[in-house]
């Protein structure tokens, strides 16, 4: 078991980053918010989870324990496995994904990537009493949640990148509008603003 991974960043891309830790290179699968959220040179620490399967071993990495283990209880739901649960935890912060399973909203379930009706039904009976250790629960109440924001930060970050602009200055055009992300403007909004900021660099 490999609880988390400490050291420099080498490199970052969309869905992972490696990381040097005394001259050997880890891959650690990421969401795009942590791939944003880190520098090339910068000294960082993931927790992670480590998975194993016939063709690979890999590791996936979260800024915060809560996340990790969101992440691994989603993969205990039939027919979600680490991509799905990856997906999950990128698309919308961890206590509002907790609070919407308590709270049996299957509405804002449906709106996560790749969770349809019968997915959204399972992660609410399998998880709804297990997920008292993170998040928000535990509290007894039906917290409101936002709408999950992650799906935009991904389809900008593709967007962008296919109007010619690189990575770097990708990354850095969604820091700069990191507020207007979270708020869930719509795609189109985010995009005019974001080649505005473009332009005037």
């Amino acid at each position: 078991m490999i609880s988390f991974v400490e050291g420099i960043v080498e490199e970052v891309a969309a869905d992972y980053v490696v990381f040097n830790v005394n001259g050997i290179g880890y891959q650690v699968f990421v969401t795009a918010a942590t791939s944003l959220s880190l520098q090339p040179g910068a000294q960082e620490r993931l927790h992670t989870q480590y998975h194993v399967r016939e063709d690979a071993h890999l590791l996936y990495g979260f800024k915060t324990k809560n996340e990790r283990n969101l992440f691994v209880r989603l993969q205990n739901v039939s027919g979600i496995g680490p991509k799905a649960a990856l997906t999950i935890v990128g698309s919308a912060p961890v206590g509002d994904v907790v609070a919407a399973i308590q709270s049996e909203q299957a509405d804002f379930l449906k709106k996560l990537p790749g969770i349809g009706a019968k997915t959204a039904q399972r992660i609410i009976i399998e998880l709804k009493d297990k997920l008292d250790d993170i998040g928000i629960a535990g509290t007894g109440a039906a917290a409101p949640v936002k709408e999950p924001g992650g799906k935009s930060n991904r389809e900008l970050f593709d967007a962008l990148l296919s109007l010619g602009y690189n990575e770097k200055e990708v990354r850095n055009v969604m820091r700069s509008l990191a507020d207007e992300i979270e708020q869930g403007l719509p795609l189109e909004s985010l995009i005019k603003k974001a080649l505005q900021e473009l332009f005037t660099k």
